[in-house]
């Protein structure tokens, strides 16, 4: 029997959340599973990820292996990370100090790029306005001249 570690759809139409289980790779999406390890909701801003972090590398020690989608969540919590540390052979405390390394280079990096999203988006805003204002300055001498012209071709009595 092989175990993979994936999603199990719950949740009302169109709103999912999604448990991460360990199941028989032969059983469907929403059967029999061996045991829940996660809670997966995409809906929340941010996605809300809720790992049994001993379960899952219990299972993926005995061979589980995790979906792709199952395999992203993991990476994004760290547990890969941590568990290539563990299998390298390092100590708990080194460990731990990778992981905080990993966690704040991390939050510099989504830092940034919410600045660079601000960023991009402010200056979008700025050239819209400077390309209506002149677009509204070349309305007005458009006026102007148009209306220079009428002057000069009106008859004089």
């Amino acid at each position: 029997m092989s175990v993979r570690l994936r999603l199990r759809r719950m949740g009302k139409k169109k709103q999912p959340i999604y448990k991460v289980v360990a199941a028989d790779s032969r059983s469907p999406r929403d059967g029999k599973f061996l045991e829940a390890v996660g809670l997966y909701n995409p809906l929340t801003k941010p996605h809300t990820v809720e790992i049994k972090e001993d379960r899952v590398l219990y299972w993926l020690d005995k061979g589980a292996q995790p979906s792709d989608t199952v395999k992203s969540l993991l990476r994004q919590k760290g547990i890969t990370l941590k568990r290539e540390l563990s299998r390298r052979g390092l100590n708990a405390e080194q460990i731990d100090s990778e992981m905080e390394n990993w966690s704040k280079m991390r939050e510099a990096k989504s830092k940034s790029s919410r600045t660079k999203r601000k960023s991009k988006k402010s200056a979008a805003t700025e050239q819209k306005s400077e390309e209506v204002s002149k677009d509204e300055n070349n309305e007005q001498s458009a006026a102007e001249v148009q209306g220079a012209s009428e002057e000069g071709t009106a008859p004089k009595e």
